[in-house]
């Protein structure tokens, strides 16, 4: 088990954490299933603001998994999660500048759920899953841009 506590500051913080992702992507990339047909993507930044911002644990309790913490450190928190509908890591961010780093970093050929300050990284039927009790945009390749579908104009 990885656990990182130093305070390291962003930068040190994305190499562990994307030491985490690598691994759990390149366990992802040979179980997940492609979609027969993927949405057309919109801008990530559409979505409604989900409200205050949530820790790793509010959000594994939203989906029934008590998570074991990887990554502590003071800007990210990521725990793993395993419940009926898979695997799966949780990121949790203090600022929006430390998730767009982190995502500016993540493996852009596994999907992830993206809520404020916070992210998912699992196969996609997972995501699909996670997703009714969790909200956020689905991000299928690049993580700047979402899948899920922008809300009517008007």
């Amino acid at each position: 088990m990885l656990t990182h506590s130093c305070r390291t500051g962003v930068a040190g913080n994305m190499r562990v954490v994307a030491t985490v992702v690598l691994a759990l992507s390149f366990s992802l990339a040979c179980s997940a299933e492609r979609p027969a047909a993927a949405p057309a993507p919109v801008a990530a930044g559409n979505a409604a603001p989900a409200g205050p911002s949530l820790t790793v644990e509010q959000l594994a309790g939203k989906v029934g998994c008590k998570p074991t913490i990887q990554v502590d450190a003071v800007d990210i928190r990521t725990g793993a999660c395993k419940t009926a509908a898979g695997r799966f890591f949780i990121s949790t961010f203090v600022t929006q500048s430390g998730k767009d780093q982190w995502m500016d970093q993540a493996p852009e050929y596994n999907p992830h759920l993206v809520g404020d300050l916070w992210t998912v990284l699992g196969a996609r039927k997972v995501l699909d899953e996670l997703r009714v009790e969790l909200g956020g945009d689905l991000h299928l390749t690049d993580h700047r841009v979402s899948s899920t579908p922008a809300p009517p104009a008007g």
